[in-house]
């Protein structure tokens, strides 16, 4: 291990984050400026200047500390990169939250950077409206960086890493590498940006044509096409009570839970890898059903719904969970019970691989079904062969232990965090704790009972905040880019 390259890598990301972060900073000037006699618009600018002159003065001085080592990163760099990379960025990113007034505690702006960054969308903010304006845009910020992957910018910004780059980007997100096929890694990494680019664009300018304002426009399209789901109102999307703006995020939802590889190939005139892909299929047949199980439980269930209602307040939700984007238009925790257990599912699935949605992907959930039947087909005949397939693509035997291993490992932890969150919050009841758990181990935001779509994580101990702030990194990593630094061979010099 090469922890000189680690640390230069690891100043260059703080920069970046600095000079997103300065973004914020100019804004609460021209705030400040437009309005020089209120004292908390100075204190906002201030909070922010500090904010961003220790994140860039920060990442300079690691920079500098290893400007003499080449730029190079191999595996082993790149996945303590990974790793550490986020942990740094979200102590970085919680510096406006603690410095702001009103500002939060230092366990809880941590919570709220983390939250930002993984896309997860669980708050321990309870009234948002209370903070200042370039606080609500750096918290939308954070999660429209960390739903790309703050690596996959940085690679797509950066063109002197080399090989490097194509492990930064594997380990980072759910993105399958073996789809880019010969291209170089840094022009499939443009390619995502100007994807996002253009959905983000394209999101905004509807929500500004039905109505919204152009600051609540910019972070609900940042936070729609991230699958993060922050909003800067209290009451979420219920706040604005328009179907017509539930429907259009609702789409770029689900447009965002697509893996983003589709859309580059759509581009190319990849037509036949497209008619090969099963995965957004599936997830598609997933949401219809989803949303017609929901809508006819909800009119047979209660009596509150028309069909139409219940239609379209079934499709936001499932679209919402389904992408793990956490937008509230309803109170889905006072659904009946077949349709929480709906939801939760979705929580579980989450969107496809290459997406910015979380959960444990659709691509996996459909190869462990596929090995799941074989294995039992196997059972009573041992000897027939079997060609497992995946978008048109027989994936290596390698891919089926992993796939298995990790949603194994991933149900494992959950376990581990329920047994630990009980311990250290004894008065939560156990749908609470699981909500807890699920939702920010599978970067979903808004969980069950005590922390469902009307509350949030600010009642939570300090110790349990950290604790699911572990868990919403661990997740976001899909647990190995994480759990590797706990790996003493990891550190050992080449």
């Amino acid at each position: 291990m090469n922890l000189r390259v680690v640390i230069k890598i690891l100043g260059l990301l703080a920069i970046l984050v600095g000079f997103t972060m300065g973004a914020c900073w100019f804004y609460a000037w021209a705030e400040w400026k437009m309005d020089e006699g209120d004292p908390d618009a100075l204190a906002t600018e201030r909070a922010f200047a500090i904010s961003t002159s220790l994140t860039i003065g920060a990442g300079l001085l690691m920079y500098l500390s290893g400007i003499r080592m080449p730029n190079e990163v191999l595996r082993r760099e790149a996945i303590a990169i990974v790793g550490l990379s986020w942990i740094q960025i979200s102590l970085f990113g919680a510096l406006p939250y603690y410095l702001c007034e009103p500002g939060l505690g230092a366990f809880a702006s941590i919570f709220e950077s983390v939250s930002g960054f993984t896309t997860t969308g669980s708050s321990v903010m309870t009234d948002i409206e209370a903070f200042p304006r370039p606080v609500l845009l750096w918290r939308s910020l954070t999660q429209w960086l960390g739903g790309i992957g703050i690596l996959v910018v940085f690679v797509a910004v950066l063109s002197f890493l080399g090989v490097g780059s194509r492990s930064l980007v594997a380990q980072e997100s759910s993105l399958n590498i073996s789809d880019a096929g010969a291209s170089r890694i840094r022009d499939v990494a443009l390619s995502l940006l100007k994807v996002y680019l253009t959905l983000t664009c394209a999101c905004f300018l509807g929500l500004l044509w039905l109505g919204m304002d152009f600051f609540e426009s910019v972070c609900h399209a940042m936070t729609a096409i991230a699958t993060g789901g922050f909003s800067p109102k209290n009451a979420s999307i219920a706040h604005y009570k328009s179907v017509h703006i539930e429907m259009w995020l609702a789409f770029f939802m689900f447009l965002s839970s697509i893996g983003f590889m589709l859309y580059i190939f759509a581009l190319r005139g990849k037509w036949s890898r497209i008619r090969a892909e099963e995965e957004a299929r599936y997830y598609f047949l997933l949401i219809a059903g989803a949303t017609l199980a929901i809508a006819l439980d909800l009119l047979i269930a209660t009596d509150d719904y028309t069909y139409l209602v219940a239609i379209e307040s079934a499709f936001f939700n499932v679209v919402s969970i389904g992408s793990t984007t956490g937008f509230g238009a309803s109170d889905y925790d006072q659904w009946p019970l077949f349709s929480r257990v709906v939801l939760m599912v979705m929580m579980l699935i989450g969107g496809c691989a290459g997406s910015t949605a979380g959960g444990i992907k659709m691509n996996r959930v459909i190869l462990f079904v596929k090995i799941a039947v074989r294995e039992l087909v196997r059972s009573f005949r041992p000897n027939q062969v079997f060609r497992i397939r995946l978008n048109g693509v027989a994936p290596d035997e390698k891919v089926f232990v992993t796939t298995s291993f990790l949603i194994a490992l991933g149900f494992s932890l959950s376990g581990i965090a329920f047994i630990v969150v009980s311990i250290l919050e004894p008065s939560l009841d156990m749908l609470s704790v699981i909500g807890c758990v699920y939702a920010t181990l599978f970067n979903i935001g808004p969980g069950f009972e005590a922390v469902g779509p009307t509350d949030n994580f600010g009642f939570l101990k300090p110790g349990t905040l950290m604790i699911l702030s572990f868990l919403m990194i661990l997740g976001r990593l899909e647990f190995f880019a994480l759990l590797v630094l706990f790996v003493p061979s990891l550190w050992r010099k080449y």
